[in-house]
C-alpha cells in the first residue's frame, strides 16, 4: 500500500518541464507573503469601521479591477508575450500594496484596491499562457495542479503568518510584508527565467491559427465561462463572507480563522496532484468540473451546522477543498485545450474575467444577503449557485459530445 502511494506521488510529478517548476516556485514565493486578501474584510469592518455594505462595495472594486486586468492582461500577453507581462505586474503589485496600506477612507480604499487588482490580475493570463505553452495535453492538468499546489502551499503559510503578524505588530504590517513578497517574487522570476527564455517569439502561431476563432465568439466557451462565474460567486464566499461569519457570529479569533484556512492549503498540497493525476487519466475535464461544483454545494449545506459544532466548520473546509481541487485545475486545462495558440492569452483572459466578475458580485451579494436575511440563508444560496453551475457545465459537456458536432475533442 505504501509502495503504491509513493509510486502515485512520483507519477504525479513526473514529466513536467523545468520552466513549469520555476513558474510554480515564483508563485510560491509570492503567495507565501499573501496576507492582505484573507483578512481584508475583517480589516475593513473591525479595524477601519466600515459597515458590511461598505466593505462589500470596497471588495467589489477589487473585482472590477480584476475584470479590467484580466482583459488587458490577455490582450497584452498575445501582443507582447507572457514574460514581460509577468515581470512588470509583479513589480507593480509590490509597490501598490504599500500604497494601499496608507489608505483610510472609503474612496481611498476603493480606488487603491481597484488599481491593485487591475495590475495583479493582468499577471494571471500571462502566467497561465506560459504554463500552457510549457506543458502538453497529457500533463497539462498536472502542470496547473502544480501551480495551484505552489499557490496554496504559500497560502497555507500566509494566513498563519498574517494572523501572528496582526497579533504582534498590527494590520499595517500585512501590507508591508505583502508588498515585499511581490518584489521578491519578481526578483526570483528574473533570476530563474532570464529575459529571452519566455519570449513570445518562441510561440509563433502556425498558418492555420492566424484566423483562429476569438474567445468572444466561441459560444460554448462563453457559456462555460458564465457557469464558471456562477460557481465562483458561491466559492468566493469562502474569502469574503466566511471570515466575517466565523469572527462575528461564531467568535473565532484571527489566529483560529488562519488555522482553519490553512487546512484548505495543506489538503491541496498533499492531495491535489495525485487526485488530478488519477482523475485526468479516466474522466473528461468538464465532467470532473461538474463533480467538483457538486462538492461545493454539499460543503455549504454542511456549514449550517457550524454554529452548533466546530467539526462542521472543519467538514465544510474538507468538502469545499475537494470541490476546489476537482474544478479549478481542469477549468484551466479545458481552456488551454480549446484555445488556439495565437489566442491563448485571450482565452485565459476571458476565463479570468469570469472569476473577476464573480469577485464583483460575491462580496456585495454575500454580505448584503447576510445582513438582510442572515448567514444561514446565505449558505443555502451559495449551495444553490454551485448546483446551478454543476448542472450547466454538465449540459455543456453533453452538447460538445453530441455526434452531430463536427469536431470531437476529448474535453
Amino acid at each position: 500500500m505504501l509502495h503504491r502511494t509513493i509510486n502515485l506521488y512520483r507519477e504525479s510529478f513526473e514529466g513536467l518541464r523545468p520552466e513549469v517548476w520555476y513558474l510554480s516556485l515564483v508563485l510560491l514565493i509570492n503567495r507565501a507573503g499573501a496576507m492582505v486578501i484573507p483578512f481584508l474584510t475583517i480589516y475593513l469592518t473591525s479595524k477601519r469601521g466600515f459597515t458590511f455594505e461598505d466593505a462589500g462595495l470596497i471588495m467589489s472594486s477589487f473585482g472590477i479591477g480584476s475584470v479590467l486586468g484580466s482583459y488587458v492582461g490577455g490582450w497584452i500577453t498575445d501582443k507582447f508575450g507572457f514574460y514581460r507581462v509577468q515581470q512588470w505586474t509583479l513589480v507593480g503589485s509590490g509597490f501598490l500594496f504599500w500604497v494601499l496600506g496608507q489608505q483610510t477612507t472609503f474612496w481611498g480604499m476603493s480606488i487603491g484596491i481597484f488599481v491593485l487588482s487591475t495590475v495583479m490580475d493582468a499577471f494571471r493570463p500571462a502566467n497561465q499562457a506560459a504554463l500552457a505553452f510549457y506543458s502538453n495535453p497529457k500533463n497539462r492538468a498536472r502542470a496547473y495542479g502544480l501551480l495551484r499546489l505552489a499557490v496554496n502551499l504559500g497560502f497555507s503559510m500566509g494566513p498563519v503568518l498574517g494572523g501572528l503578524l496582526i497579533a504582534g505588530l498590527g494590520y499595517q504590517w500585512l501590507f508591508i510584508v505583502n508588498g515585499f513578497s511581490c518584489l521578491f517574487a519578481a526578483l526570483a522570476f528574473r533570476l530563474l527565467l532570464p529575459p529571452g527564455r519566455l519570449e513570445k517569439g518562441e510561440e509563433e502561431p502556425d498558418e492555420n491559427e492566424v484566423l483562429a476563432e476569438s474567445a468572444y465568439r466561441n459560444i460554448p466557451f462563453l457559456v462555460f465561462v458564465f457557469f464558471l462565474m456562477v460557481g465562483a460567486v458561491a466559492f468566493m464566499q469562502f474569502f469574503s463572507s466566511l471570515p466575517v461569519y466565523l469572527q462575528q457570529e461564531l467568535c473565532y479569533s484571527e489566529a483560529e480563522i488562519g488555522m482553519l484556512v490553512t487546512l484548505n492549503g495543506l489538503m491541496i498540497v498533499f492531495m491535489e496532484m495525485p487526485l488530478v493525476h488519477k482523475a485526468g487519466q479516466h474522466f473528461r475535464s468538464l465532467g470532473i468540473i461538474t463533480v467538483g461544483y457538486l462538492f461545493l454545494a454539499v460543503a455549504f449545506l454542511l456549514l449550517q451546522g457550524a454554529a452548533w459544532l466546530p467539526v462542521f466548520a472543519v467538514g465544510f473546509m474538507v468538502l469545499i477543498t475537494i470541490g476546489e481541487m476537482l474544478s479549478m485545475p481542469f477549468a484551466s486545462t479545458y481552456t488551454a485545450e480549446v484555445a488556439p495558440r495565437s489566442r491563448r492569452g485571450q482565452y485565459m483572459g476571458l476565463q479570468s474575467i469570469g472569476w473577476a466578475v464573480a469577485f464583483i458580485i460575491a462580496p456585495t451579494l454575500g454580505l448584503r444577503w447576510a445582513s438582510a436575511f442572515g448567514f444561514s440563508s446565505l449558505w443555502y444560496l451559495a449551495g444553490a449557485l454551485a448546483t446551478i453551475s454543476a448542472i450547466g457545465i454538465f449540459f455543456i459537456d453533453r452538447y460538445i459530445r453530441r455526434p452531430s458536432r463536427k469536431s470531437k475533442i476529448r474535453l
